[in-house]
């Protein structure tokens, strides 16, 4: 782009990215940008449009849009256009031939139904719909079941074309699919077949909820960042009973709506004008949290002796000592453990179970093994958690027990005292009641993963934060980013 060309930008703030849009005098993108928030959408939408000024001379003009636009075009004075009409603005100019837009972004989902209208000489929209309160569907809950699994989104797309026979996973509810798909990894189902399934589920949820009782008109044109998962682009193909061609890809398909701001605002030269980029900067500048960090936390006085165990009080460096092997494979880590028959720790192995249960469980017992197996001879294996019947038939395990149980043997083993337990994994939470060593009563989180480990680690990673390090001494801290 030659340096003093006339240009105007579009800006789409959204749940998980900024994407930016600059178009020139003949409407043609001259330059788009794709940036990750990371949890600081006002900081990186200053910080990436300062890059973009950097190499413009004239701008005439900055639109926003997204949900989190409005307040970043407040600041800016500049125009804040709604999502659909600037997604069907970008699209009637790029693909006039498109009849239905399917877009899927981090945390939305919208159809909109256009066509062109005669009296007006443009396309307009028909209708629309969205998703509601629910993440179920959205880019941000595959890119999460991505991370679970260790993949690259990138891996994640190319891996779902593997598969033959994706198993059925519900698509209504993310916590329903996440609990599908965890049964489906403790069962040892390739993982080529559950990110397809994945991807079939949310196309079905697509096509039964945001288009129920709609008909969409081909050709389609599918937009938004989800459109790069090619699992994605087939699942649709099949779901929606589509023939070749009738699904576009646009080539700027995550920036349609960036695209579609900069021409609306192309069309409104009395609203052109805004604010310096130093608007942005003022902001962020007063809106700095400030806030007093919580004291530190003490060490009871009566703190709890440790159970750990030194190999070296053996009385006979001969002799091997009996021990009994614990396994909890939960949704999130596995933890393997070794305790001798005086139930004192020997070993014990905390490792993330990523959507591969027996692998884990081979690398837990393996390194238990390399630590103290020149000594030892196990005695026993038991298993709990969400994989404990797959992982008891793959050790032979002598007893299988689930987590209620398990939790309070170990709770009244260190303090026969204890009456109440909560317990927070990666996919549960519990309260367990106890009296004289007995469950009375307990509670469990029913559908909604909202007060667990994985919700807590999902936030972490929107935030670009090491959920055992960073995000629990930022929430003491008074420096932690709004």
């Amino acid at each position: 782009m030659g340096t003093g060309a006339r240009v105007w930008i579009g800006v789409d703030i959204g749940s998980v990215s900024i994407n930016i849009a600059v178009l020139n005098e003949e409407k043609k993108v001259a330059k788009d940008y794709y940036v990750r928030i990371e949890g600081a959408p006002i900081k990186k939408c200053y910080d990436s449009l300062r890059q973009v000024f950097s190499t413009l001379e004239d701008v005439a003009g900055i639109g926003l849009t997204g949900s989190g636009g409005k307040i970043a075009a407040h600041i800016l004075s500049a125009p804040f256009i709604n999502e659909i009409i600037a997604q069907t603005k970008a699209t009637s100019l790029l693909l006039p031939e498109v009849k239905t837009i399917i877009e899927i972004g981090g945390e939305d989902s919208k159809l909109i139904l256009t066509g062109y209208d005669e009296n007006v000489g443009s396309h307009i929209i028909r209708d629309f719909s969205m998703n509601t309160i629910c993440a179920a569907g959205t880019g941000s809950f595959l890119d999460q079941q991505a991370s679970r699994l260790g993949l690259t989104i990138e891996e994640f797309s190319e891996l779902a074309l593997r598969s033959k026979k994706p198993p059925r996973i519900a698509g209504r509810c993310s916590v329903f699919a996440k609990t599908d798909m965890i049964h489906l990894q403790q069962e040892a189902t390739p993982d080529y077949d559950i990110v397809a399934g994945l991807c079939y589920a949310l196309a079905r949820n697509f096509k039964s909820n945001i288009a129920k009782g709609k008909t969409m008109e081909r050709p389609i044109s599918f937009q938004g960042g989800v459109a790069a998962n090619r699992g994605m682009v087939k699942a649709f193909e099949d779901v929606l009973g589509l023939k070749p061609g009738e699904l576009i890809i646009p080539h700027y398909f995550a920036s349609m709506g960036a695209i579609g701001v900069a021409l609306l605002i192309m069309e409104r030269e009395d609203r052109a004008q805004f604010n310096s980029l130093e608007a942005l900067r003022h902001y962020l500048e007063e809106n700095k949290a400030r806030t007093k960090g919580l004291a530190p936390l003490e060490t009871p006085s009566s703190a709890s002796s440790s159970h750990q165990w030194d190999a070296g009080t053996r009385s006979d460096p001969e002799e091997r000592v009996g021990v009994y092997l614990g396994i909890d494979v939960g949704s999130i880590s596995t933890n393997v453990v070794a305790i001798d028959g005086n139930k004192r720790l020997l070993a014990r192995r905390y490792l993330m179970t990523a959507g591969r249960p027996i692998d884990a469980v081979r690398k837990g017992i393996q390194e238990v093994g390399d630590e103290i197996g020149a000594w030892v001879e196990v005695k026993g294996v038991g298993t709990t958690g969400s994989g404990r019947y797959m992982i008891g038939d793959l050790v032979g395990a002598d007893v299988v027990k689930n987590e209620i149980t398990a939790q309070a043997k170990a709770s009244i083993e260190i303090d026969p005292n204890v009456d109440t337990i909560f317990e927070i994994g990666g996919q549960d939470s519990k309260y367990i009641s106890l009296k004289n060593g007995a469950v009375t009563d307990f509670e469990m989180n029913k559908v909604c993963a909202a007060g667990t480990g994985s919700f807590l680690e999902e936030q972490a990673e929107r935030l670009n934060l090491n959920i055992k390090e960073e995000f629990g001494t930022c929430a003491l801290s008074a420096k932690c980013p709004v």
